[in-house]
């Protein structure tokens, strides 16, 4: 179990669904939260209804000056969890530029500019703790997911990059790779959704993965192992079964 008592964590995504579960979870346990998103009404909200202390830094990491203000108002931190993420179910054949590009820009851009301000003052350090949000939609390509699947796939290998470099230092890095949770975001979805989660399922799923030591998860479980079984197939095979 990790020692979270008085730890400075950024929580960036924090405003609804699996971030507020999380910022729950993890304040829960003693944490010191930095929640940002970009509405200060649903921080200011959330942050009121914590057991413990949080701050409140609205960012938009589609926006580099937001990033780069946000990161001289923040100050040492101890761990970050990406958890920020925009998504519209889209095919090819129903492509909107906009809406792609909004989905790369958040999805996986964001991240390299949150992480960007937070990993050299880690590494100079020796410590740190970063946790990255993928999505089962990651490991493959999948209908009706172009945007989100690409973004997520890049979001996946840049955790193991980190990891890849990091492993050996005082720098964790850790990658969760949550299925369909109920939000907003899946409210959209116009399609079964197998073993939908709520969000607090998998706060606490995505919290028992952090007090470990383990690099990746990826739950729930028996819809996961589809997935990462999906990554060994032969393409035709693949695409018969997951199109």
């Amino acid at each position: 179990m990790r020692d979270w008592s008085g730890k400075r964590y950024w929580l960036v995504g924090a405003s609804e669904g699996l971030g507020a579960a999380l910022a729950r979870e993890m304040s829960a346990a003693g944490a010191h939260l930095v929640l940002s998103a970009r509405r200060r009404a649903a921080l200011d909200r959330l942050a009121a209804c914590l057991p413990g202390p949080a701050e409140v830094l609205p960012v938009d990491i589609a926006d580099d000056a937001s990033v780069e203000t946000a990161a001289q108002e923040l100050g040492e931190i101890d761990g970050v969890v990406l958890l920020a993420g925009v998504y519209w179910p889209m095919r090819a054949q129903d492509w909107d530029s906009a809406r792609a590009v909004t989905m790369a820009d958040v999805n996986f851009t964001g991240y390299l500019r949150v992480l960007g301000a937070v990993v050299p003052g880690m590494v100079d350090r020796d410590r740190g703790h970063i946790v990255i949000t993928g999505s089962l939609a990651g490991f493959g390509g999948l209908p009706g997911a172009v945007g989100y699947a690409a973004s997520k796939a890049g979001v996946m290998a840049l955790a193991e990059c980190l990891h890849a470099d990091l492993h050996r230092s005082g720098v964790e890095v850790q990658l969760v790779n949550p299925g369909f949770i109920r939000t907003r975001l899946t409210e959209l979805n116009s399609f079964d959704m197998p073993m939908l989660m709520e969000p607090e399922e998998a706060a606490r799923a995505m919290f028992r993965h952090m007090n470990g030591r383990r690099f990746a998860t990826s739950f729930p479980a028996p819809f996961a192992w589809l997935f990462r079984v999906g990554r060994f197939l032969p393409h035709w095979l693949y695409t018969r079964f997951f199109a």
